[in-house]
């Protein structure tokens, strides 16, 4: 037998790279890296920063306001200080910058070569790194917004104007709050997978997730249609609790969901998929 003979029959034996170790693959590449846990810290002690100060806010200042508890409840502020406007826009920044930079770091740095020359299945390469980038920052949503919903209700509840999480509405906006970041960061991702620079795919991320919103209003029935598909107007909509009564363009908490499935789905299947047709 040549030698060429034995190297094909040793390769056509060896067993192709099952998912599992290529999640374990990718996992250790990722909780390697020194910037993973600095950039989650700071992330989570962001959006907490901005809710707990909203509620404490809201609590050193009763007395200014002459608002009684029921009210409060009433015009849902306890669940506005439990993930505010500005907590969501810090989500978004963060996971997208992680979901970008975790794609494009392996193609600045050249390890993508190595990587794909070891398994030459991209798209499960890829499907692994996208499932880990989406369990790390679904943990990353989870723990913020259940922690900011706990801490700002705890210190409304001083003025008797915290809720419980069975409230009528605040499961709802404490999940959507938390998926805000993987969706966030799936964006992210795809767009590191088409750019391939990081400079380049999280500016491509801020324009679909913050700068679009704010150019596209509900002025029209056209552009209320557009701007309920974008990924912040669909949280806007969910943490609308109670919603605002009298809304020119109103839609519903099931299209809100929609929008949320279909911007990750989207983005999960372009970020496997584009690396595919393109050389490293």
């Amino acid at each position: 037998m040549t030698a060429m003979t034995t190297g094909l029959a040793r390769t056509a034996a060896e067993p192709s790279a099952r998912f599992r170790d290529l999640l374990a693959a990718e996992w250790l590449k990722y909780r390697t890296l020194r910037s993973t846990p600095w950039s989650l810290l700071v992330a989570t002690l962001a959006v907490l920063g901005f809710n707990v100060g909203n509620a404490w806010e809201h609590y050193i200042h009763w007395n200014m306001e002459h608002v009684a508890p029921a009210g409060f409840i009433a015009q849902g502020l306890p669940l506005l200080d439990a993930f505010g406007t500005n907590a969501a826009l810090v989500t978004m920044i963060a996971a997208s910058a992680i979901g970008a930079i975790a794609i494009t770091g392996e193609f600045s740095t050249g390890l993508a070569r190595t990587t794909f020359a070891a398994v030459p299945a991209r798209r499960a390469v890829m499907a692994a790194k996208v499932s880990i980038i989406t369990a790390v920052t679904t943990a990353l949503g989870a723990v913020t917004a259940a922690a900011s919903f706990g801490l700002t209700q705890a210190i409304l509840s001083g003025r008797h104007a915290g809720i419980p999480i069975s409230y009528p509405g605040a499961l709802q906006v404490v999940a959507a709050s938390a998926l805000l970041a993987p969706l966030s960061a799936l964006i992210g991702a795809a767009a590191g997978a088409i750019a391939r620079r990081s400079a380049a795919a999280v500016a491509g991320s801020f324009v679909i997730l913050l700068i679009l919103p704010l150019i596209i209003r509900d002025s029209s029935r056209l552009t209320a249609v557009i701007a309920h598909a974008l990924p912040f107007e669909a949280w806007d909509r969910l943490a609308a609790v109670p919603y605002p009564p009298g809304t020119a363009y109103p839609w519903t908490v099931t299209g809100a969901w929609i929008v949320y499935a279909a911007w990750a789905l989207a983005a999960a299947v372009l970020a496997v998929t584009a690396v595919t047709r393109r050389d490293l």
